[in-house]
């Protein structure tokens, strides 16, 4: 029996084209995963994966289904050929529905059309051009607060993402970010970088996407969690089916607590983690906010078959 293991999923901004296709050529659980889901979906997303166009896959209503495609697919491969079980499970934004699919609390193909309807219904809760977001590096989420109420004269600009290590991302009007971005530099950020996303994600202007994600998960069977998933929004560990449903709606219009989600895996005793698709941005998340936790990438084959080590 190895080490207890976290599995981390990422959300929006860790896809790349190519994703998947390596992991296709030398698993069967992985070709399984991608035919389902462009059956279930009726368009080629594993070609996209595979092969772009990159403009195509970084559409929202791509990434989103595309993501958790790579992710389940990588999990079923952990599982089926390494037999690497998770013993808790976590994700950023989106990542948090492949994480109730490792988990076993939702179907694959559910939450496949589910985060395809997410992903179009974020993209058209706010006209392009409209919102914003924007990296401040180096100040304190109490100091990042003050700066938003006094940039918001009116607008919406709040926390979106709480990442850690000195990271926290503003999502909300355009003018009100550039405003809290000003800001923010007067009153000691190291760093403002402006993000280049669709939307502006996880803060009030997202409320109609809200609502139809909640019409959508109406009908959606919610299973028992073989593994606590611990939520973006409370940043707790949850093995309540009846609540996963309400807490994927709030996560839309509330801040990804990823750093209080580390914290919390620590309490846990979480010492291992793998991230479950591609890219090292959650790794590098982990290192900053929690030393003690070793993370393993699962971006190459190579570094899928080291997790079998590891575990």
């Amino acid at each position: 029996m190895g080490v207890p293991l976290a599995f981390l999923f990422p959300g929006q901004g860790s896809q790349a084209v190519g994703m998947g296709r390596e992991l296709c050529a030398d698993f069967a659980a992985a070709r399984a995963v991608f035919a389902e889901a462009d059956e279930v979906l009726g368009v080629p997303l594993s070609r996209l994966c595979f092969e772009g166009p990159a403009d195509a896959l970084t559409l929202t209503a791509n990434t989103q289904p595309a993501l958790l495609t790579v992710g389940w697919a990588l999990t079923r491969v952990l599982r089926e050929d390494f037999g690497i079980q998770p013993a808790w499970a976590a994700g950023h934004s989106l990542g948090e529905f492949s994480a109730l699919v490792a988990a076993g609390a939702l179907r694959f193909a559910d939450a496949l059309r589910a985060v395809r309807i997410r992903g179009e219904a974020m993209q058209d809760a706010v006209p392009a051009g409209v919102g914003s977001m924007a990296a401040i590096l180096g100040l304190d989420l109490a100091a990042i607060e003050s700066v938003c109420r006094d940039a918001a004269k009116g607008q919406v600009v709040s926390p979106a993402n709480l990442n850690g290590g000195g990271q926290i991302v503003i999502a909300g009007h355009r003018e009100a970010i550039e405003r809290a971005g000003t800001l923010a530099r007067s009153r000691g950020a190291k760093r403002v970088v402006p993000l280049a996303v669709s939307a502006p994600f996880h803060c009030a202007l997202m409320a109609p996407a809200a609502a139809r994600l909640r019409d959508v998960l109406a009908s959606i069977p919610v299973g028992p969690l073989a593994c606590p998933v611990i939520t973006n929004v409370e940043a707790q560990a949850n093995t309540d089916p009846a609540r996963v449903k309400d807490l994927l709606v709030r996560q839309v219009t509330s801040p990804v607590r990823w750093e209080e989600s580390v914290a919390a895996l620590v309490r846990l005793g979480c010492t291992r983690a793998v991230e479950v698709g591609p890219g090292r941005v959650l790794s590098g998340l982990v290192k900053r906010i929690a030393p003690t936790i070793e993370c393993t990438q699962t971006d190459d084959l190579e570094a899928v078959r080291a997790v079998e080590g590891a575990a």
